[in-house]
């Protein structure tokens, strides 16, 4: 199965000379077509899609994951990475349509969503097929929140009945090490170097994105292309599934043990 993981900073491109507010405020204009030209030569059978505009002016008032989804004959879910509880974000313009999307090309899927506790963006979005399952996750800037965000994470993956591919953009601007005891605890690996840099992408000095994994998985490749249609760089996953997914009775003890 190949995934793809990538942060497309809404649609309005990866040009180091932009500034920040113009990056995220710009219109998508020709490189939300520049991302979709990427994804068709990559092939995906799941694609996580990180800052997704869900129709604001920047995409001309339609959902950039619906479109995605369209072009590549897949199918999508999408959510708002804000939860219904901070009303006054849904109320502002351009905020109300910020979220994470699935790209799926199995039409067999359930999803689910999972808001955190703690933190602005606090989703955690689910999707789950046949043998696997995926976690998609966009962390906060804080240190103190990621690290409270990453102990619900560590309960919704030792909550899962099948193996899991857990991924996002973790924002450890501290480095990897911030991870660890994460990892530990919830018996993830990561599916490529824990050093490798994804941001920005015209100079990659920070890693930013990462694809983890559990037990049940193996990893066949792993690529970060190096292309510029975002500030980050997307992160490509080719696995095989290693050994039947755990029972329900197995879930039920790890989450009791936690």
């Amino acid at each position: 199965m190949r995934f793809v993981l990538y942060n497309i900073r809404y649609g309005t491109g990866g040009n180091m000379n932009r500034s920040p507010i113009s990056g995220y405020m710009g219109r998508t204009g020709k490189h939300l077509q520049e991302i979709i030209q990427f994804l068709k030569s990559c092939d995906p059978d799941v694609v996580g899609l990180v800052e997704v505009d869900a129709g604001s002016y920047r995409s001309e008032r339609k959902n950039q994951a619906e479109k995605i989804a369209q072009e590549l004959g897949h199918h999508h879910s999408y959510r708002c990475k804000y939860p219904d509880e901070f009303r006054w974000l849904h109320r502002i313009p351009v905020l109300n349509k910020q979220g994470n999307a699935f790209i799926c090309r199995d039409g067999q899927r359930k999803e689910k969503v999972h808001y955190v506790s703690h933190g602005v963006k606090r989703l955690v979005l689910e999707l789950e097929l046949e043998n696997v399952v995926f976690l998609l996750l966009h962390l906060a800037l804080s240190y103190r929140k990621r690290q409270e965000q990453l102990r619900e994470v560590r309960h919704i993956v030792r909550g899962l009945d099948k193996p899991c591919i857990v991924a996002g953009d973790f924002n450890v601007m501290s480095g990897p090490k911030e991870l660890e005891l994460f990892l530990e605890a919830s018996s993830l690996q990561h599916a490529g170097p824990e050093d490798a840099k994804t941001f920005p992408s015209w100079k990659p000095k920070l890693g930013l994105d990462f694809i983890l994994y559990s037990p049940g998985i193996e990893i066949k490749s792993f690529d970060i292309p190096q292309v510029q249609f975002s500030d980050h760089l997307p992160i490509i996953c080719e696995f095989e599934l290693s050994s039947p997914a755990l029972s329900g009775n197995q879930s039920e003890e790890l989450t009791e043990s936690d």
